[in-house]
């Protein structure tokens, strides 16, 4: 049961019900279209999204991080995922093999005290997001939404032969509805610190934070579908990606920034 006015009400430490942490702001148009591979465009606007949560996943549960980005495929706005950092390995691989799903390992502290919200993302040793709030009061709920998120599904060739794949890359679309129960507003700056691993300060600088919520969302759909294929030439810069993200990498690693 919810109550537009007074949130959701829980049972004590249920984690069912924890509301995400959501940050929207603006970047360069120019570092999203570094990070898109072709044919994946980049969206109207140059947003970035971020979002931080404890979920429950497996029975237990599960902090995690996902960075993404406004983008278009076939003239189909949505949004590009650069990276979901989590603190359970066991949903890391499978999501990966399945769906395309750019998980990797990550730590995440995640919390509320009272009016005042703290998080931090690590990965690596190093601390990549923080965001330190408080909660200033109940924002008005926006309307039930759908939406499109793009996932890359490719496997390069056994052997690493050049240019050469045993499934070549797809685009993955994750269409989902859903509408929201209850949303605070939050008074507090994100903070992106250097990192080779998560370069999210380099190729995404902040520009202008547009909001930040708190979110208990409704789910009410979600339908994961493989869609059209990338030209796999094109691509193969793009396969180099640091663990199971999508940011560029070196054989799996950091790529040096400049």
């Amino acid at each position: 049961m919810t109550d537009s006015n007074t949130g959701p009400l829980i049972k004590p430490a249920d984690i069912a019900a924890w509301p995400i942490l959501r940050i929207e702001y603006r970047t360069d148009a120019s570092g999203i279209a570094e990070l898109l591979p072709p044919g994946i465009e980049p969206g109207a606007e140059p947003n970035v999204h971020l979002s931080i949560y404890n979920v429950p996943v497996l029975n237990e549960p599960e902090y995690g991080v996902v960075v993404k980005v406004n983008a278009s495929y076939r003239g189909t706005e949505g949004q590009y995922a650069l990276g979901y950092g989590i603190d359970q390995e066991a949903a890391i691989f499978i999501s990966q093999e399945l769906n395309g799903q750019p998980k990797y390992p990550c730590q995440i502290r995640y919390f509320r005290n009272a009016d005042q919200v703290e998080a931090k993302c690590t990965h690596q040793g190093h601390s990549f997001i923080e965001f330190s709030g408080e909660v200033t009061g109940v924002a008005e709920n926006p309307p039930d939404h759908e939406s499109n998120e793009w996932w890359i599904k490719v496997s390069r060739a056994v052997g690493s032969a050049e240019k050469s794949y045993d499934f070549p890359p797809h685009v993955v679309r994750v269409h989902s509805t859903g509408g929201t129960a209850f949303m605070e507003t939050l008074e507090g700056t994100v903070k992106l610190n250097p990192s080779p691993w998560d370069p999210i300060a380099h190729y995404l600088p902040l520009r202008e934070q547009l909001s930040a919520n708190l979110v208990t969302g409704i789910h009410k759909s979600r339908e994961i579908t493989l869609e059209g294929a990338l030209d796999p030439e094109a691509f193969w810069p793009s396969a180099d990606v640091i663990g199971g993200s999508r940011w560029p990498g070196v054989r799996g690693g950091p790529k040096k920034l400049v």
